[in-house]
């Protein structure tokens, strides 16, 4: 199969110091010691090629938008596009690499141009924007590598993992819906996904679900959450409108779409980074976090200020409605730490009211 790769070596930079997104933050993001992701989740998925021993004719973006990963895991690409060499696109360190989306256009024009049966992309909802403007005049199917903060489109696999294991195992595509949300509206609290693009996906089950809204009153559920809540113990409490519902139980409003940090009636941090939370964290640490609905992920969409350091510091406690687990096969962990994602593996008692539970598995 000729396959083509692009990286956007800046996707979900902002997440762990608290920024939503990287959408005209990556300066701010880089000053508050922000670190790329994306580069790390391409080789992921270039390994998982590599354990495979997959047949693939591999083109990529020069670089840090593709080759650089690619040639880590021992590949030897065909470099089909390269940033100009005179701007930080094309700069080998992902930590000074800036592109845009005229870099990924072209790098998408290059990969039909070569006549490549899918087009893989390692970045966020913006990224699958951009990927798919470019594609739409074009048959070329393409398939999603989540390395973004805000991950609600329907056109990426679960992990890098399940994209090698799709990209080399379909034989079919479907329409799939591209997704996008405003960044500046979104740091406000206001989530209205847009619909993008239809986009051509290989057909395969480790793709995930388009974000929905879960439904439901969850009043009890918080307060039952908040009434066990125990004076000695840190309580970490994730994004989302089931935990607002408990942020309000316990008496404060909170950050709707970032991490607050509570302990015995008193809010520690509000919207917190990853190194706020670490140096807020107790003797005994709890992290609440809910599923995301129509895709039921806990850790690692919305939410990577919850990184692998927090959460092996903390117990976790997973809490969403009946109507939005209804929705779910299954809950997902995707921590970039795929020894973390086994650890999580298995059946949760996931609290769904005042003191009633549901069993969940974690896959």
């Amino acid at each position: 199969m000729r396959l083509g790769v692009l990286v956007n070596p800046i996707a979900g930079m902002g997440g762990r110091v608290g920024l939503k997104g990287t959408d005209g933050k990556i300066e701010e993001a880089r000053q508050r010691g922000a670190e790329p992701r994306a580069p790390e989740r391409a080789r992921r998925l270039f390994d998982r090629f590599a354990d495979r021993d997959a047949d693939l004719d591999l083109l990529t973006a020069g670089g840090s938008m593709g080759a650089d990963a690619a040639c880590a895991a021992g590949f030897e690409p065909t470099v089909v596009y390269d940033p100009d060499a005179d701007s930080d696109a094309g700069t080998d360190d992902p930590e000074t690499a800036d592109t845009a989306a005229s870099d990924t256009a072209a790098a998408v024009d290059a990969f039909v141009e070569h006549g490549v049966d899918l087009v893989a992309f390692v970045g966020g909802d913006g990224t699958a924007a951009d990927v798919a403007d470019a594609l739409a005049d074009s048959e070329t199917p393409l398939l999603g590598v989540p390395a973004g903060v805000k991950v609600y489109s329907s056109v990426f696999a679960v992990s890098p993992e399940a994209a090698a294991d799709v990209a080399v195992d379909f034989d079919r595509t479907e329409q799939r819906e591209v997704m996008d949300i405003d960044e500046d509206d979104y740091r406000d609290g206001d989530v209205s996904p847009e619909l993008r693009a239809v986009a051509g996906v290989p057909v395969a089950d480790d793709l995930q679900s388009a974000k929905q809204r879960g439904g439901g009153s969850v009043d009890a559920l918080a307060a039952g959450v908040a009434a066990d809540m125990d004076s000695e113990t840190t309580y970490v409490l994730g994004p989302g409108s089931t935990l607002a519902a408990i942020k309000r139980e316990l008496g404060f409003d909170g950050s709707p779409l970032g991490v607050d940090v509570w302990r015995d009636g008193e809010v520690l941090v509000s919207d917190a980074t990853e190194s706020e939370i670490l140096d807020a964290l107790g003797e005994q640490s709890t992290i609440i976090v809910s599923p995301i609905g129509g895709q039921g992920f806990v850790f690692g969409r919305g939410n990577p200020q919850l990184s692998p350091a927090v959460i092996r510091r903390c117990e976790v406690e997973i809490v969403g409605s009946q109507s939005k687990l209804d929705e779910l096969r299954a809950l997902r962990a995707d921590t970039d730490d795929p020894d973390l994602d086994a650890d999580l593996r298995g059946w949760w008692q996931v609290r769904v009211g005042r003191v009633e539970t549901r069993l969940m598995k974690l896959v």
